[in-house]
């Protein structure tokens, strides 16, 4: 029988992180990588993924690749299992969100009467459809082998709706709406996590999804101010506050978890 340290060890183990490059990203792969993890470092840039890779406390790679393209994550499912021999973990934190590009018309096409068609599309095929092909894909390994954890990144805006007034300037302004695309996404992620954890339970794969709070990175002060007035720990999140978490749904600990969603938001949905 394991002890609870041995429990949260990921010696041995390969992880696989999509959107690796982001904010919180790098934070899931450190995370792993201290719990002794081999971690596959994955974004847009290959560069990038390399030297970030180096950085790490573990044998780890970096890999580029476009996550709604199913034959390059097939080639890059052939690098890892070339480099490591298996896959133990995914994380599919890669996403996009939904601001309109032009500060001119942001508060216009921002609005869900006037909000782009395309760009909805391009939110859904990002967060939705790369979840989905990167599951499908690496997913597929562990399910032959009878073990794994996939953890797929959702949102406070999959579980409750925007809260528009937390994007009011001081004077009751606004640049933009919260618009529908995100959060319908991260809607989709928590149905996709207890479809795919019902499916492959009996292939003992684990599928959890984990639901972060904002975190704080150069907003505007009165944002911060809103935000933190909205949450009970009076605080937005930072970076670093996801790394238990992750490192419970990706280990042992957590082993008789599946279809969950463990929401780490300050006690912003608690309202």
């Amino acid at each position: 029988m394991k002890n609870v340290i041995e429990l949260f060890s990921l010696e041995g183990k390969t992880a696989i992180v999509t959107g690796a490059l982001g904010l919180i990203g790098k934070q899931h792969c450190i995370a792993l990588a201290e719990a002794g993890a081999n971690v596959v470092v994955c974004d847009i840039s290959e560069e990038k993924c390399i030297a970030f890779a180096k950085e790490l406390p573990s044998e780890s790679m970096g890999l580029a690749f476009d996550i709604t393209n199913k034959q390059q994550v097939e080639e890059a499912k052939q690098k890892i299992l070339e480099k490591f021999n298996h896959i133990d973990i995914l994380v599919n934190n890669a996403a996009i969100n939904d601001m309109v590009e032009n500060p001119v018309s942001m508060l216009e096409e921002s609005k869900f009467e006037n909000y782009p068609l395309d760009l909805f599309r391009k939110v859904i095929d990002v967060n939705v459809t790369g979840m989905f092909i990167c599951s499908q894909v690496f997913g597929t390994e562990m399910a032959k082998q009878n073990k794994g954890s996939i953890i797929n990144i959702a949102s406070t805006y999959g579980i409750v709706a925007p809260d528009q007034s937390l994007y009011l300037k001081p004077d009751g302004s606004r640049l933009f709406y919260k618009s529908p695309a995100y959060p319908t996404a991260k809607g989709a992620v928590l149905a996709f996590t207890r479809f795919l954890a019902a499916y492959w339970g009996e292939q003992n794969v684990r599928v959890n999804a984990l639901s972060p709070g904002g975190v704080e990175n150069n907003q505007a002060d009165y944002f911060i101010e809103n935000y933190s007035k909205r949450t009970p720990l009076k605080r937005m999140a930072q970076p670093t506050d996801y790394k238990g978490a992750l490192l419970f749904l990706a280990s042992d600990a957590s082993s008789y978890m599946t279809g969950a969603n463990l929401v780490v938001d300050g006690g912003w949905t608690i309202w």
